[in-house]
C-alpha cells in the first residue's frame, strides 16, 4: 500500500515561508574543543529551512533524523557542514541552526593550583545558502567586577559583584570559544573559579581590589580587545553587573561591525 506524502502537495496560496522547522529539541552530543578534547554535553537545537511558495510543507522528521545520524560529534568548525547537509536533505535554498549548550573548563586556582570545573553557556547560530555560510558564536562568561567609587569613598573596602559578560561574535571560522573566554577574563577585575582555597581567595580578592572597574570600564576594555582580534568580524557585547548593594543590575552594551 502506498501512503501519500501530504506535505509534497502543491500549495495555491502563493506565499513562501522564511523559516519552518523544529524548535527546542534536546540532543546529546560530543563537543570538540580547541585542543581536540571531547566533552559530553546536551544541546537545545532549533532547526529550520525556507519553504517555497508552491510547496505545502517541509519534512519535519528529517531534522530529527539528521541530529540522530550526523550530530554525534560537533565542533565550531563542523557547524557549517551540518548546516549545508541539513539544507540539502530538506531540498531547500537556505538553512538555519542554533545550538545552545553548557561547556565546562577545568580551571586551576591561581595560587594552590587546585582544579575545578567552571561552566560557560555557549550558543552557535548559523545560516547557510549557496552564497555562503555565516556562523555566530555567543558565550556568557561570569567574572568579578569591583566598584571604583566604592573603593574611593570607603575606609574599609569596596563592594564587588559577579558579572555576566555576553559576547555574540561573527567570526572568520577560526575563533574558538576558549579564545573568547580568555579574552574577556583578562579584562575583568578578576576571573571566577569554582573552587578556591584560602590562599586563592586572598589572591582573587586583592586582585579585584587592585583592579576596580565600572560596568562602563569593563565593556570598553573588552570591546577594545575585540577590536584588536582580527578573527572577529562583528560583535555585540553586553555586560551586566548583579549589584551587591542595589536591587538592580548595572548594564552596558557595545556593538561593532568591522565589515561596514
Amino acid at each position: 500500500m502506498t501512503i501519500e506524502d501530504v506535505q509534497n502537495r502543491p500549495d495555491s496560496r502563493n506565499m513562501p515561508i522564511n523559516k519552518v522547522g523544529i524548535k527546542d529539541i534536546r540532543h546529546p552530543f560530543i563537543f570538540i574543543d580547541k585542543e581536540g578534547n571531547q566533552q559530553a554535553t546536551v544541546g537545545t537545537f532549533n532547526m529550520s529551512v525556507n519553504l517555497p511558495h508552491h510547496q505545502k510543507g517541509t519534512h519535519m522528521s528529517r531534522f530529527v533524523a539528521l541530529l540522530n545520524e550526523d550530530c554525534q560529534q560537533l565542533s565550531i568548525q563542523d557547524f557549517s557542514g551540518l548546516l549545508a547537509k541539513m539544507t540539502g536533505i530538506l531540498e531547500a535554498e537556505s538553512g538555519y541552526i542554533t545550538a545552545e549548550f553548557l561547556y565546562f573548563v577545568n580551571k586551576s586556582a591561581p595560587v594552590t593550583g587546585v582544579k575545578s570545573l567552571l561552566d560557560y553557556q555557549i550558543k552557535l547560530d548559523g545560516q547557510w545558502s549557496e552564497a555562503g555560510s555565516k556562523i555566530n558564536i555567543s558565550v556568557v562568561i561570569p567574572v568579578t567586577s569591583l566598584c571604583p567609587c566604592s573603593k574611593k569613598i570607603s575606609e574599609y573596602g569596596a563592594h564587588n559583584q559577579r558579572s555576566h559578560i555576553t559576547v555574540n561574535a561573527t567570526t572568520d571560522g577560526s575563533l574558538f570559544a576558549e579564545d573568547i573566554i580568555q579574552l574577556v577574563e583578562k579584562q575583568a577585575s578578576s576571573e571566577l573559579y569554582s573552587l578556591l582555597k584560602r590562599p586563592d581567595e586572598k589572591y582573587v580578592t586583592e586582585l579585584a581590589y587592585d583592579n576596580p572597574k565600572f560596568v562602563e570600564d569593563v565593556v570598553r576594555d573588552i570591546a577594545s580587545a575585540l577590536n584588536d582580534e582580527t578573527r572577529v568580524l562583528a560583535y555585540t557585547l553586553e555586560a551586566e553587573n548583579f549589584e551587591s548593594i542595589h536591587n538592580h543590575s548595572a548594564y552596558a552594551v557595545i556593538e561593532n561591525n568591522k565589515l561596514t
